[in-house]
């Protein structure tokens, strides 16, 4: 199924689908609890939410520096256990009476942490497993079973969660322990052996780095725009479909699986679509295509709502998984693997710094403009023009093919193995 990749690339890509599977069910799971077992506000909810992305803009900057010191292998190891730790602390917590939303969010806080770090290392990872010429390969499988984690993910925590309540959560607790026996097995990678320098400086290098080389320059500042509209398009969504369209819980899931099915098709046809026109090329034009396919809500409410959200998701996440995966291996491939954990985290601090604030006005306009418009158009006004601000990613990616041809990749650096 996978061959051509490698053993090694094979034991990483089997952790990470099983753990990406579990994380769907901590996702589901944890909100529930929250509101059915702690009687949780809105704004704990809310806060709770937090936890799981304020990590991101915060640490990623500095993970990248520390993943630059440490053994790489061994600090994914890490992420998993302490993942597995923070995961269970949960359910011991509510049997012994003890749970609460001020340790829940602690236990959030420490996950989305570890995650920053696992993230930020498993980049390098996968390009020290993968030859060069196999990353658009190799990111497609991994975008594959993460698309296909939130195809089937929601059902199977559902039924988890009316069977087993709390106890479900351990399933995501295994997922990471069976993630590091995987790595565990891997033969080591990405040991660092160079001079250790300061974290400051070394982050800042990241960020210098990211600046001065071209394609990243490039690369960053698209999808930095990307993560301006995206993230508005989609948390406003829900508002949109319950608020505005009436549906039910139950349609809106259904509506959501659906449309998983267009990120999945994505993931597996990108390798060839790419072979044929060009990662470069495929950044401009998967981004484009996949922020005008917002312009489907156009059609709501003349045409069946459902229908039009399931199919208007669906080519959203089919070109977005185009992205991701050219735009991973573009970086990889540039990148020498020494640089890749401290140039991705700056990447990381840039692009995810954004959605937080994003987001926040996504919510500040839809409610602004409620009163005079009423919640549908509101939402659809928003979410529309969160699209269009996507499309201007076309200016500093449009070029990226000729210039991969004419700028070669960044140098390694002198006294640093490769």
């Amino acid at each position: 199924m996978s061959k051509g990749l490698g053993r090694d690339f094979n034991l990483l890509w089997a952790g990470q689908t099983v753990s990406n599977l579990g994380d769907r069910v901590t996702l589901f799971v944890i909100p529930t609890v929250l509101v059915f077992l702690l009687g949780a506000s809105a704004f704990e909810v809310g806060l709770i939410s937090t936890a799981q992305y304020l990590a991101i803009p915060v640490l990623s900057l500095a993970a990248g520096a520390l993943a630059d010191r440490w053994d790489l292998r061994r600090m994914l190891i890490a992420c998993d256990l302490v993942r597995f730790a923070a995961i269970v602390i949960i359910p011991i917590a509510y049997w012994q009476g003890f749970l609460s939303v001020p340790l829940l969010f602690v236990c959030v806080a420490v996950i989305s942490a570890a995650t920053v770090f696992f993230n930020i290392g498993y980049m390098p990872a996968i390009a020290a497993t993968v030859e060069s010429r196999e990353l658009v390969r190799g990111n497609s499988r991994m975008e594959a079973s993460r698309t296909a984690s939130e195809l089937g993910g929601p059902a199977i925590a559902g039924g988890l969660y009316q069977v087993l309540g709390v106890a479900a959560l351990l399933v995501d607790a295994v997922s990471f322990l069976f993630s590091a026996a995987a790595i565990r097995s891997m033969r080591p990678f990405g040991e660092r052996t160079a001079e250790r320098r300061r974290i400051l400086s070394r982050a800042m290098a990241g960020v210098r780095m990211n600046w001065m080389d071209p394609i990243l320059r490039r690369s960053t500042a698209g999808t930095l725009l990307a993560n301006i509209g995206g993230p508005i398009f989609v948390t406003q969504m829900p508002v949109l479909a319950y608020q505005g369209l009436h549906l039910s819980a139950g349609l809106f899931g259904t509506v959501m699986s659906v449309a998983a099915v267009g990120a999945v098709l994505g993931a597996l046809v990108a390798p060839k679509v790419s072979g044929r026109v060009g990662s470069g090329r495929m950044l401009a034009i998967s981004m484009v295509a996949h922020s005008l396919s917002g312009l489907g809500l156009l059609a709501v409410p003349t045409f069946p709502p459902a229908i039009v959200l399931a199919l208007t998701l669906a080519s959203y996440g089919f070109f977005f998984a185009w992205y991701n995966i050219n735009s991973a291996a573009v970086r990889q491939a540039r990148v020498p693997i020494g640089d890749q954990a401290v140039i991705h985290g700056a990447y990381r601090t840039v692009t995810w710094g954004v959605i937080p604030i994003s987001t926040l006005a996504g919510g500040w306009a839809v409610s602004s403009l409620t009163a005079q418009l009423g919640v549908l158009d509101a939402a659809k006004l928003t979410m529309l023009a969160a699209t269009l601000v996507g499309v201007l990613s076309l200016v500093p990616l449009a070029g990226m093919q000729r210039l991969l041809t004419i700028a070669p990749p960044m140098a390694e650096p002198s006294g640093r193995p490769s």
